[in-house]
């Protein structure tokens, strides 16, 4: 089975459109295309508890992200800095994801 496309990339700048965490801000570190979530840096915190390990020594508590569904998230355009959808355009023989509302591509 083909997994299905998302709209986002690792390393875009998106903004949380619904949740806990709405209006936040942050980059993509991570996508789980087949899981249809996102990780983004600073979003979604949880507290996870560690046994003590060779990498962490002392154990405890440790703060992390959790993935969130990625139609929470939207990208944010680089012209007007607000959340726009995306677009596909063929530039030069390549497809180019753009901003709806600037019209500007999205991939550098």
């Amino acid at each position: 089975m083909a997994q299905p496309k998302l709209h986002v990339k690792t390393g875009d700048k998106v903004k949380v459109i619904s949740g806990k965490d709405k209006g936040k801000e942050g980059v993509i570190l991570q996508a789980y295309p087949s899981n249809q979530r996102v990780l983004v840096e600073g979003i979604n915190m949880i507290k996870k508890h560690a046994k003590p390990s060779q990498e962490n020594p002392q154990g405890g508590i440790l703060e992390q992200e959790a993935p969130v569904h990625v139609s929470n998230v939207m990208p944010i355009d680089p012209k007007t800095n607000e959340p726009t959808r995306v677009g596909k355009k063929e530039e030069d023989g390549k497809k180019v994801r753009i901003a709806k509302k600037s019209g500007e591509a999205l991939d550098q």
